[in-house]
């Protein structure tokens, strides 16, 4: 077992990655982990959220601290507030939007790592000034074995959960 060195990381001296319109602050990368797990700050603005998607390789666990989400797991959807943790294991469709009135904002954790660099490819490919080349954001999340089963902006189609 290769012993790695321990890391202390100051959230506020992260500087934030923006794609869409979340913006996030990766705070473990793959490399600080021995490509285990990837640990990131997400921030959401009001009705903003990723679209009904599913990861083939990757686990993520959303444990919200500020605000209020509706994150839909497979065919639920679940409210949730500060303290709410939400496990989407791979292969199962997941998506959220924030339906609280100011940024909600949530801490993640993606096993195994790497997730990160997804989200700066993003940034870059939505950084250009030029509309989204749709077709390069399609070839880049495959690579990362992410499928969309929804689009932008598209309300969540779960049943909510009682």
């Amino acid at each position: 077992m290769t012993v790695r060195p321990g890391k202390v990381i100051v959230r506020d001296e992260v500087e934030p990655v923006r794609w869409t319109v979340e913006e996030g602050r990766i705070l473990l990368r793959s490399a600080d982990t021995g490509g285990l797990f990837s640990f990131f700050e997400l921030t959401t603005p009001p009705g903003g959220g990723p679209p009904l998607h599913l990861h083939e390789g990757l686990d993520e666990t959303f444990y919200v601290i500020e605000g209020a989400y509706d994150i839909q797991l497979g065919d639920r959807i679940h409210e949730a507030g500060p303290g709410t943790l939400l496990y989407g294991p791979r292969g199962i469709g997941h998506a959220f939007r924030n339906i609280s009135d100011g940024p909600s904002r949530m801490l993640c954790i993606s096993t195994p790592g790497g997730t990160e660099a997804m989200f700066e490819g993003l940034a870059e490919l939505l950084g250009r000034g030029t509309p989204p080349d749709r077709a390069a954001i399609e070839a880049l999340v495959a690579r990362h074995d992410v499928t969309y089963l929804g689009r932008p902006g598209e309300a969540l189609t779960g049943v909510r959960a009682g």
